[in-house]
């Protein structure tokens, strides 16, 4: 699938819709498209329903709430109210670690 992606560039949604178009020979274009959003779309929404999303082999996405603080402008030093707020969050599996470090994945894939 790498093959498709572009490299030395940001991958966009297009990138990634190309490449499930081509790993798929038996799907249309507007297949590969309605899987591919269906997909993203439930992501999404379990985020938003504050359920954990763990794709093995890649990471896990969270949503943790922040409470209210105190933050200061790093330019002005004026203090001003940051209020309570949901973030996402990302932790890679050990297999990406590996990967995006050009070491041997041998042995992690069970690891998450």
């Amino acid at each position: 699938m790498s093959k498709v992606l572009n490299n030395g560039r940001t991958t966009t949604r297009a990138d990634l819709l190309d490449a499930v178009f081509e790993a798929c020979p038996t799907l249309s274009r507007a297949q590969a498209r309605t899987i591919f959003e269906m997909t993203l779309e439930e992501i999404g929404d379990s985020l938003d329903r504050n359920e954990a999303v763990k794709l093995r082999g890649f990471g896990a996405f969270n949503v943790r709430s922040k409470r209210e603080r105190v933050g200061r402008n790093p330019k002005t030093g004026v203090e001003a109210a940051i209020k309570p707020r949901r973030v996402v969050t990302f932790k890679p599996s050990p297999v990406l670690v590996a990967r995006v470090n050009g070491q041997s994945i041998e042995g992690l894939e069970n690891a998450d």
